[in-house]
């Protein structure tokens, strides 16, 4: 086991901050302790590794295993946000502004792994959640490895060759139709062109990330905010967003991408923060239709 000591420059808060990186509650990759310690578990450059972050008289403390420790370790800044600048964001709006005041201690989560966060979004393409937590839970515990260290039940996603190696039917068992399963595969098979991109501005990381047949602007603005903690990157084409901005700023739920983009317009270079800070205020459209139900793939 390595350690490493991190100190927030002002307010902060752990859980806000990484939530985003959990897959749904039972993300085999991500657990939150009762004692409040967060785990992670990540497949980096140097190998898997295992990561275990608290929070205690204003310090963060992260204790790592596996070949991907020191990695883990040296990134942790990064990953906990100290490369993320809020005080660029001005809130336009009341609502904004209140929820902005109420937490202070957000930051933008950059992990720096692009597969990481790539392969679970797309999994999340046109389906419901629950389908898509389902497929990430079910594909890591049957074709990752166990993680590192003392990690409660825990998996290491798969490397990219055995993300390329998964046959047919395992992807048909988890839920997964034919067209994500091949996005993903064509991604694990120029994984490291598409790793690059965790250094690469937006605008460059974006063609790096679409030139890939099957990853398209909503996919791309997903794993961006999370890989390279962009504070731009807006999810269009989302069957939600749209809805919840315009209601909280508006009043009115019925509109459109354009409509969305149009009204974060004050927010240029800090959209996706505005709208975390939207969907945290939890204002939102009233339901008019119950929840889509998930299909069942293993019946087709």
């Amino acid at each position: 086991m390595a350690s490493r000591t991190w100190v927030p420059p002002g307010p902060y808060d752990l859980g806000r901050t990484l939530c985003v990186l959990a897959r749904g509650p039972g993300d085999p990759a991500y657990r939150v302790a009762g004692d409040g310690a967060i785990w992670r578990a990540s497949r980096t450059p140097q190998g898997p590794g295992t990561l275990r972050i608290t929070a205690a008289h204003g310090e963060i403390r992260a204790e790592a295993w596996g070949q991907g420790a020191d990695w883990l370790l040296e990134n942790l800044p990064s990953l906990l946000g100290a490369t993320d600048d809020p005080a660029a964001f001005t809130p336009r709006h009341r609502l904004v502004h209140e929820t902005h005041r109420r937490n202070p201690g957000l930051r933008l989560a950059r992990t720096g792994l692009v597969l990481e966060s790539l392969i679970p979004s797309i999994l999340e393409q046109k389906v419901t959640s629950d389908e898509a937590y389902r497929a990430w839970r079910l594909l890591l515990q049957r074709h990752g490895e166990p993680a590192p260290g003392p990690a409660p039940r825990m998996h290491v996603m798969p490397d990219p060759r055995a993300w390329s190696l998964i046959p047919s039917w395992e992807w048909h068992r988890a839920g997964v139709d034919d067209k994500r399963a091949a996005t993903i595969v064509r991604a694990a098979r120029v994984a490291s062109r598409l790793e690059e991109a965790a250094g690469m501005d937006d605008a460059r990381a974006s063609q790096r990330l679409q030139a890939v047949p099957g990853i398209g602007p909503w996919t791309t603005a997903e794993t961006l905010q999370r890989t390279n903690g962009s504070a731009d990157a807006v999810t269009v084409g989302d069957l939600h967003l749209p809805k919840f901005v315009s209601y909280a700023l508006t009043g009115t739920r019925d509109t459109t991408d354009e409509t969305m983009l149009e009204l974060l317009t004050p927010y240029e270079g800090q959209r996706h923060r505005a709208c975390r800070l939207i969907l945290l205020s939890g204002v939102t459209p009233p339901r008019r239709a119950p929840r889509f139900a998930p299909r069942d793939f293993t019946r087709i």
